[in-house]
């Protein structure tokens, strides 16, 4: 005679607590978690050994002032007439913004396809600002140009 067989009652366990628990500690942990604030880069501007000469002609010179202000000027008055209209021989550079220094650039290049173009930065100038300024070059497809640093003395 066969034994007749209990059916198995299997185990169920309700994860929905567990999962609620895990969530929970999840949201906990990452609301009191302080981030580390962000480490501060020591950067050492360098010196150059070269001394390499600017050419006296040809010249045509983005500044970057301390304060934050860009000047762009021409070695020649008749070249600063050309760009800004202003007949004025005492003005060697003019006030200009980036948004300005583009277009200014590009009309500086078609007037004279040969400038050389140096940059001139102060120490203390934002680095923001120069970054702007490297990139007007870049848009105005400007690759070659001097930065002008210090002489390191020996």
């Amino acid at each position: 005679m066969p034994k007749i067989k209990k059916a198995r009652v299997s185990v169920k366990v309700d994860m929905t607590p567990m999962v609620d628990v895990a969530f929970l500690l999840l949201t906990f942990f990452m609301l009191t978690t302080q981030f580390r604030p962000p480490e501060e880069v020591q950067i050492v501007l360098p010196a150059s050994h070269s001394a390499f000469k600017l050419p006296e002609s040809k010249v045509m010179l983005i500044t970057i002032s301390k304060e934050d202000r860009i000047f762009l000027g021409f070695d020649s008055p008749k070249m600063m007439e050309r760009i800004f209209g202003e007949p004025n021989k005492l003005r060697t550079s003019v006030e200009v913004t980036t948004r300005e220094l583009g277009n200014l650039l590009i009309q500086a290049r078609m007037a004279n396809p040969s400038l050389y173009t140096v940059v001139k930065g102060d120490k203390e100038a934002g680095f923001g600002v120069t970054e702007d300024v490297m990139d007007v070059l870049q848009k105005t497809n400007i690759t070659r140009f001097n930065l002008v640093t210090e002489l390191k003395k020996d």
